[in-house]
């Protein structure tokens, strides 16, 4: 006997659900404007704003920092969960320590390829299982999910976890971020419900 499905699990996976979630197998895409496709060769990821040493990878240093493995649930804010995602990648406390955070840094700008950007406090980036993930459930993770590589933030709604990541940009205080300035919650807490700013 193989392993059952997803949706069969949804009554035991029932009590770590957020309110207002329910649980498929499935794994939509959603994103604004069209995908962009990032060549590896040109790819860079930079730390810049407010650290002590400014710090830039290519795609061959970011994957020699690529050695994390972590296993999350993930909930979007349009109402549905997926449990148990392996996501593989580089954590991003790691690689804030490169740059060095300064003491005044309390938030952090994430910019993406094609534009997008999301805000997030830099204490939820520090969690021990937040990374820069190129690789979910085995596979090279594809343009629609992110690739070549997307932010992942377990404890917060999807649209934090941003695709096509290209910089993050510490930052003194809260800005707002595409979808925040659109009305969507700055914190984006699934377990409190934080879906939007109104």
């Amino acid at each position: 006997m193989g392993t059952p499905p997803r949706r069969d699990l949804a009554e035991a996976d029932a009590g770590r659900l957020p309110s207002g979630q329910f649980l498929t197998d499935k794994f939509p895409v959603l994103s604004y404007g069209a995908t962009p496709h990032v060549d590896v060769k040109t790819w860079t990821f930079e730390i810049i704003g407010l650290v002590e040493n400014p710090a830039s990878l290519t795609w061959d240093q970011f994957l020699e920092r690529a050695d994390a493995t972590v296993t999350a649930d993930f909930h979007c804010v349009t109402g549905w969960s997926r449990c148990d995602n392996r996501w593989e990648g580089a954590l991003v406390r790691d690689l804030l320590g490169l740059a060095v955070p300064r003491a005044e840094a309390t938030h952090v700008m994430v910019h993406c390829y094609g534009g997008y950007t999301t805000n997030i406090p830099l204490d939820a980036l520090l969690a021990e299982d937040v990374l820069i993930a190129h690789r979910h459930d085995g596979e090279p993770l594809a343009p629609d999910h992110g690739g070549p590589a997307r932010l992942v933030i377990p404890s917060r709604y999807g649209y934090k976890s941003a695709k096509w990541i290209r910089a993050l940009e510490l930052m003194a205080g809260d800005a707002r971020g595409f979808w925040e300035l659109h009305g969507y919650h700055s914190n984006a807490d699934p377990w409190a419900q934080e879906r939007y700013s109104f």
